[in-house]
């Protein structure tokens, strides 16, 4: 049975992870996405202002997105989305490192022109296995109300 919008109640949770991160993904991705130096080769990393080689912020966004899909959107009434308001990477997201965290719903309506519409506010925050806040994310998750 597909989670409708009833199923996502003012602070609600969902877990998001484990999702392990190697060097060979980090490099992969930037290499086709974000062909930055200091995405790229751990030596001119090290000289940048991240310290070493570190996934880019849109590859934290892409990693998000995945371990959203696998906790709860797939097997959700989702109907989309207009967007994200807010990201903020943290921290740099390391070869070796695995990302967890968590969905909260932080508002959540009914669409007043459409009632099949239910509007959820979310946050999204993803941790390393220390507990270090690496990215942090606000939007809008669309989900289909159950017909009475």
């Amino acid at each position: 049975m597909l989670l409708h919008y009833e199923d996502f109640t003012l602070g609600c949770e969902f877990p998001l992870g484990p999702h392990p991160v190697t060097a060979e993904d980090i490099i992969a991705f930037a290499s086709e996405f974000d062909p930055q130096r200091f995405h790229l080769d751990d030596a001119e990393a090290k000289s940048s202002v991240l310290g070493g080689l570190s996934a880019s912020g849109w590859h934290t966004c892409a990693m998000l997105m995945r371990m959203l899909c696998d906790s709860y959107l797939n097997r959700s009434a989702g109907m989309g989305s207009t967007g994200i308001d807010e990201v903020k990477w943290l921290k740099p997201v390391r070869a070796g490192e695995t990302l967890s965290g968590r969905m909260t719903v932080i508002e959540r309506r009914v669409s007043a022109r459409r009632p099949d519409l239910g509007i959820l506010k979310c946050r999204w925050d993803l941790f390393n296995e220390t507990g270090e806040k690496k990215i942090e994310q606000v939007g809008i998750n669309f989900m289909k109300v159950r017909a009475p």
